[in-house]
């Protein structure tokens, strides 16, 4: 497994934006699709958001649908989640994750994904 590297959390108010990224750390490494999940105290992880790098197509959980950007630069191995309009419901740790399974992008779940960032804390206050 390829231990992935999140940056970019912190604290903001409601309605401002942030923007995460997401690298490998060490080596290169082959993927099919990356994803973003998080986790919020006493939830259980929920999904995000997932890129494909081929291609580029991306898909997204409806409650950050339209908030939410998902992006990828294949010549630096990394992948952005740009996340405006934050709302204190998105307060969660961001975790960042790889796959080599080929599915339809609006197929994933976390068991598809074999590698994982350690995660960023994003707090939003009301």
């Amino acid at each position: 497994q390829v231990q992935l590297v999140e940056s970019g959390g912190g604290l903001v108010q409601a309605g401002d934006s942030l923007r995460l990224s997401c690298a490998p750390s060490g080596r290169t490494f082959s993927s099919v699709a990356m994803g973003w999940f998080r986790q919020a105290p006493g939830k259980e992880r929920e999904f995000v958001a997932a890129i494909r790098w081929i291609g580029g197509r991306t898909y997204y959980a409806n409650s950050v649908k339209g908030r939410f950007t998902i992006s990828r630069d294949n010549a630096k191995n990394t992948v952005y989640l740009q996340m405006n309009s934050l709302k204190p419901e998105d307060t969660a740790v961001y975790y960042c994750a790889a796959t080599s399974v080929l599915s339809p992008i609006d197929s994933y779940t976390g068991a598809d994904f074999g590698s994982w960032g350690q995660g960023t804390q994003v707090t939003v206050s009301s």
